[in-house]
């Protein structure tokens, strides 16, 4: 059975696991790697890593500029990592044309099971617990999957926006 965690270095061993699934250099939604990622491998450096996710949450905590407050969990079946999902608490101007409120990513091996769906589902009352009244969750054009996922929990399509040369985003509000 799923569970929405807090990183925890208890799942370093399956985090990797799912990192060598994806392959190098690949973008995780909702795992806010760092750019140092061969680090993790260390258990020093996972640690490290966790431990700046989970102060991500905290709105007083120190963040490099243009970052805002956000809480990252990730979906876990008991010892095995299955993917992440980022509930950003407030909106940048970049976050507002491209990145939304909610990143998520499940691994390539865990995928087609209705984890994202889920995820997505289960975030939305913490997103109420922030007192927001909508959420905003993006997804590129191309990617149906996504947007099926969005659609499910209630997504109200805004628009298709062009926000790099052949890169369209499709930009969903969900009403809380």
């Amino acid at each position: 059975m799923p569970q929405l965690i807090a990183p925890t270095t208890r799942l370093h061993r399956s985090w990797l696991a799912s990192l060598d699934e994806w392959g190098p250099g690949v973008h995780q939604d909702g795992a806010s790697l760092p750019a140092d990622v061969p680090a993790l491998r260390s258990a020093a450096g996972f640690a490290d890593w966790v431990e700046q996710l989970l102060l991500q949450a905290d709105p007083t905590s120190e963040r490099p500029h243009g970052y805002v407050p956000a809480t990252t969990l990730w979906v876990a079946d008991d010892d095995s990592y299955l993917g992440a999902i980022q509930l950003r608490h407030t909106l940048n101007p970049h976050l507002l044309e491209v990145g939304g409120h909610v990143g998520y990513g499940i691994r390539p091996s865990a995928r087609g099971r209705g984890l994202a769906t889920w995820a997505l589902g289960e975030v939305l009352p913490r997103a109420r617990r922030l007192d927001l009244d909508s959420i905003l969750v993006t997804c590129d054009d191309t990617n149906l999957a996504s947007a099926a996922v969005i659609e499910r929990n209630g997504g109200e399509l805004e628009d298709v926006r062009e926000h790099a040369p052949g890169a369209r985003q499709r930009r969903y509000w969900i009403a809380l």
